[in-house]
């Protein structure tokens, strides 16, 4: 019998527990940024630049600088988990970023830049 991807398993944790850790982490990152950095430049929008979006997903990034974005769609399921951040009518425009240049800009997150609150 075949497996749904989301069903399949690396023998502890299923593609479906993947994505909700990563986008618990990825919230619990934003709602971080926001609540202890004096810069905090955390959003979400249901539509991309060009007004476009994809069905029952959002945006939730941090940044706006070309460069500098961090983002990934989540599912609408997190929208009010993430009412701290600051809804736009449309997203930034992207930067064309890819899931490697976001890994790099993770590794490369830092607060050194950022004044914290505290």
């Amino acid at each position: 019998m075949k497996k749904k991807i989301k069903e399949i398993s690396d023998g502890y944790h299923t593609f479906d527990e993947l994505y909700e850790h990563r986008n618990r982490l990825f919230i619990a990152l934003c709602r971080a940024e926001f609540l202890y950095c004096t810069y905090a430049d955390v959003w979400r929008s249901l539509y991309h630049s060009d007004g476009t979006d994809y069905s029952d997903y959002f945006i939730l990034g941090i940044g706006t600088e070309k460069g500098k974005q961090i983002t990934y769609h989540l599912p609408l399921k997190y929208w009010k988990d993430t009412n701290f951040a600051k809804t736009l009518d449309k997203a930034p425009t992207w930067d064309k970023h890819t899931s490697k240049d976001v890994l790099k800009r993770l590794k490369d997150f830092s607060y050194d830049e950022i004044t914290p609150k505290i």
